[in-house]
């Protein structure tokens, strides 16, 4: 389990934290999901929550536009003359800070059409809500006090450069560290009228008044003269992440039975807890209790890291900022000598979205952007790589029945985050000999963005709105997109991560809810029946960034501005938001019946598979490293012993 500062970190002074969970269906032939359901639109009889920014007021720096007492945040921009643009390879890698930075959506996380079209609603929806999504998207123009009416009104151009180089490089590590952090950060958090008190998540971050850099590195030339550099452990961690991507609605209070209810209107949360209030996100959470956290997880594939050093994963940075052999600006190049590092992390924050970076280029250009079409297809191509190294995909035939085994690889649930229109799903197909078709579970149809969902497995999370809140804002009561309003998780079976236990994700509001995952369990099986006739199963795991469902959400609840059909227009211009295929595996059934219990693929069932079996009797934590387990429980032991011997002959 995490360390006692990891944990006071998620914890604080209270309780815990939070996730969106839920899960439905059996394993068998048929299992059950299904998309997100549209809510009725915003307007006619809908009524706007009263709420006011005191309402989403949270702990740590506070806006302060007098540049005297605080250090504007500065574009991103203002690095690339150092940061960016000095690679000499061809092609060109975007290995570069800036480069990379430029072409993630950490950069152009303001002008995400998406989240402004998210942002109209929940002002819609909930007064003033907008103030509280600006802060973590655009915190540069928040701390310049330009988010106080919850849009992007006040906004100039420089304040769609997103989560900039110089806000990241300014923050403080917001639990003080005696001989660890920097000893000028102990001055600023004692001068906070409202310190985050250890509290990880909900944008409760800390930033340095003055313009003093910190660096995960002892910096030996400070280029940068007469801003300071200073040496920070804290960005060395997944601590210096938790802001943004730990996040609750304050709007809501925690009851003693779980549920969550309006708090008082006008003020802010009563406890100021995150763990007390509606979960929107847990992913910093689901990380810090699991076994990446808790002394890293090994991959001898080298997946996620690049050049790391021990190929051992355990920080947000080890997967989504790989490591290689690099330098950290433009001096380096012309002395090679001068700062080179093997474990250099890349600035790409490649995640999960695989289609709004080309979007945000053809609205506003490559100017304001700083990309272009190569880098975006290069950020697509690092997007699609970490999506692929996330999961691994597995069958075994017994009988009749045809298993897939999804195997969460990443360091949270996979897939993590808010929900949106995120979701991941299996399509299997069955060939008859001559290549035929026979049938086909979990179609997609690419025209008309239409998943079938009643016949196959589908991991997502589904939110709502319960009746008393439904009855206060005029909506229907039950699924619902409206992230502001809804106050109930109605369904998560996403995948947990190595090291998942129930209590634990119990105890940070993140359990399984309406599915079941034991403790250990990082991956899920589905059944499904074999059609007579059927010689090979081609099974694909798919990953969706934004649905149809959703994206018809955003354009038809808003009746604000223009930003839902934009939003809309742009996400059918740029494919409809396509699967991805995150893993496709096939299997001969022919030889999949036959092989049962031949561990040596000799082709009979003997005392030669019988040793194997012995061999790897116990746990099996990784389903690949054990072929023994014949039936797919986690455990090689007296149940494939007896399958095995079913088998004999």
């Amino acid at each position: 389990m995490p360390s006692s500062r990891a944990k006071k970190r998620i914890l604080g002074t209270c309780c815990v934290a939070l996730l969106l969970v839920l899960g439905a269906g059996q394993l068998g032939p048929q299992v059950f999901g299904g998309g997100n359901g549209r809510s009725g639109p915003a307007g006619g009889g809908q009524q706007t929550l009263p709420t006011t920014v005191d309402d989403f007021f949270h702990p740590g720096t506070q806006p302060n536009p007098d540049a005297g007492a605080f250090a504007p945040v500065q574009p991103g921009g203002n690095c690339s003359f150092c940061h960016g643009f000095y690679s000499m390879e061809m092609p060109k890698t975007y290995a570069e800070p800036y480069d990379g930075w430029v072409n993630s959506l950490m950069a152009q996380s303001a002008r995400d059409p998406i989240w402004q079209a998210a942002l109209t609603i929940a002002n819609q929806d909930a007064a003033g809500a907008g103030e509280f999504c600006i802060r973590c998207h655009a915190p540069g123009a928040w701390l310049a006090g330009k988010s106080i009416t919850g849009d992007l009104s006040e906004f100039g151009p420089i304040d769609f450069d997103g989560i900039s180089c110089h806000f990241c490089h300014r923050m403080v590590d917001p639990v003080y560290q005696e001989g660890v952090s920097p000893p000028e950060d102990l001055s600023i958090l004692a001068a906070l009228d409202f310190p985050p008190d250890g509290h990880a998540g909900n944008a409760q971050f800390v930033i340095d008044p003055a313009d003093v850099r910190r660096s995960s590195r002892d910096v030996a030339v400070n280029y940068h003269e007469p801003a300071p550099i200073i040496f920070s452990q804290f960005h060395r961690e997944s601590a210096s992440c938790a802001a943004c991507h730990d996040v609750s609605n304050p709007v809501y209070v925690r009851q003693r039975d779980g549920s969550y209810a309006l708090g008082p209107l006008g003020q802010p949360h009563p406890t100021g807890h995150q763990h007390d209030m509606m979960p929107e996100q847990r992913t910093y959470s689901e990380w810090l209790f699991s076994d990446f956290a808790d002394g890293g997880v090994h991959f001898p594939d080298g997946r996620f890291g690049g050049a790391h050093p021990t190929g051992i994963m355990q920080s947000c940075h080890d997967c989504h900022m790989p490591k290689r052999f690099e330098g950290g600006c433009a001096f380096t190049k012309s002395d090679p000598g001068l700062d080179f590092h093997p474990d250099f992390s890349q600035h790409h924050f490649a995640g999960a979205n695989t289609w709004v970076l080309g979007a945000i280029l053809d609205e506003y250009g490559a100017g304001p952007t700083g990309m272009n079409q190569q880098s975006v297809a290069d950020a697509h191509g690092r997007t699609a790589e970490l999506l692929r190294n996330a999961a691994d995909v597995d069958l075994s035939v017994e009988q009749d029945l045809l298993k897939v085994r999804v195997t969460n690889w990443s360091g949270h649930k996979l897939p993590t985050g808010y929900p949106e229109g995120r979701r991941m799903w299996l399509n299997v197909r069955f060939f008859g000999e001559n290549g035929t078709l026979i049938h086909e579970y979990g179609a997609y149809d690419y025209r008309t963005a239409t998943l079938t969902t009643g016949d196959t497995k589908v991991y997502e999370a589904e939110l709502g709105i319960t009746d008393d809140i439904a009855e206060q804002v005029g909506l229907p009561a039950g699924k619902s997109f409206h992230l502001v309003l809804n106050n109930e998780v109605l369904f998560d079976n996403r995948i947990p991560p190595v090291g998942f236990t129930n209590a634990a994700f119990q105890e940070i509001r993140a359990a399984p809810v309406n599915y079941t995952y034991e403790d250990g369990q990082h991956w899920d099986d589905t059944e499904y029946a074999v059609p007579a006739g059927a010689a090979e199963a081609v099974v694909t795991l798919y990953y969706q960034t934004t649905t149809r469902e959703y994206i018809e959400f955003l354009r038809d609840a808003n009746v604000t501005d223009d930003r839902g059909q934009n939003a809309y227009d742009l996400w059918v211009a740029h494919g409809r938001s396509a699967p991805l295929d995150m893993s496709t595996v096939s299997i001969d059934l022919d030889a999949g019946e036959m092989i049962l219990g031949d561990l040596n693929g000799d082709g009979s069932v003997n005392v030669f598979d019988l040793l194997i079996l012995l061999d790897q009797w116990g746990p099996c934590p990784r389903p690949e490293d054990c072929p023994a387990d014949l039936n797919g429980d986690g455990q090689v032991n007296v149940f494939d012993l007896l399958i095995l011997l079913d088998q004999w002959g």
